[in-house]
């Protein structure tokens, strides 16, 4: 399977199970080419609408189909869509209506465009919320099962999709639930708990350290709220060290959401990966090398925090 970017596996499932499923509805905020559900429209016209850049009023029209019976996924860049977290706070997340918030071109490797267009905060800020589930695929494949999950499920979820390919991970077979992480590969001396984009390039990491003589636990964490609190701390009692691997400011994200539950559950020496400060421009690979998100940033930080 070659890679693909999330968002583009995700208009691919959304126009499969929309012609399945009458009650899949799509909004979008005048970006419907880049959230990929322009083929959605195209199949389904009376089942699609682009609202406008008015990001607030698409997701009260979000609400209010799902209210209705409907199931819309809501679109926009993950930074203009969170960016409404008022609205998201009322209108989906306290009446619980069952709205699928779509937020694409996530994290610093979205590129050239900049920070303006880098959604960074966004997880933080719907971790925040109750009702509402955050997943964040690490390949086509799991994306393609956390969309047909999320169609089925009865109330509110928010997907984390980026705008850059990425390579497959997840095995064959493999089906997402929420609340439960995937074991990629076993270690001995640290877990890494990775989500979206840079899962690849923790796996990749763990083979650099293997030839250090250090055996790194890769686990892809698509579900960052539940966490798998269960596959967290037997990771952790065995490794006795966490790393968190993200593209996603440092603060709020996965890795403070393991933070909390190990400072409760587990105490474990635990590092965060994650974007310091502002986003900047520049290409993919270049920006999560600048951010110590690429293999050799993630190995790095590894070897340093087990003092190797």
């Amino acid at each position: 399977m070659p890679a693909k970017a999330t968002r583009a596996a995700f208009g691919e499932a959304l126009l499969d199970l929309g012609a399945r499923d009458p009650r899949i509805v799509a909004l979008d905020a005048d970006l419907s080419k880049s959230t990929m559900t322009a083929a959605f429209a195209r199949a389904f016209p009376d089942r699609a609408w682009n609202l406008g850049i008015a990001e607030s009023n698409m997701i009260g029209v979000g609400a209010g189909l799902a209210l209705t019976g409907k199931v819309p996924f809501v679109c926009s860049f993950a930074c203009f869509v969170v960016g409404r977290f008022e609205t998201i706070r009322i209108s989906v997340a306290y009446t619980n209506a069952n709205v699928k918030i779509v937020g694409t071109h996530a994290g610093v490797a979205i590129g050239e465009d900049g920070y303006s267009q880098m959604g960074l905060e966004d997880v933080a800020c719907i971790r925040a919320l109750p009702n509402v589930l955050v997943v964040q695929p690490a390949d086509e494949a799991e994306t393609k099962q956390a969309i047909a999950w999320a169609a089925e499920h009865q109330g509110p979820v928010y997907l984390r999709l980026t705008r850059q390919a990425v390579p497959p991970v997840c095995p064959p077979g493999y089906r997402f639930r929420p609340g439960r992480w995937l074991a990629l590969r076993p270690g001995r001396d640290v877990t890494l708990v990775a989500s979206g984009g840079p899962v690849s390039n923790a796996l990749e990491a763990a083979r650099l350290l293997e030839a250090d003589g250090i055996s790194a636990e890769v686990i892809d964490a698509a579900s960052i709220k539940p966490l798998d609190e269960e596959t967290l701390v037997a990771s952790a009692s065995r490794t006795r060290h966490v790393v968190t691997v993200e593209d996603h400011a440092i603060a709020g994200g996965l890795g403070g959401a393991v933070a909390e539950t190990l400072s409760e559950v587990l105490p474990t020496p635990l590092r965060r990966l994650g974007v310091v400060g502002f986003g900047e421009s520049g290409d993919p690979a270049g920006l999560y090398a600048r951010h110590g998100l690429d293999a050799a940033g993630i190995a790095g930080s590894v070897k340093k925090f087990l003092g190797r």
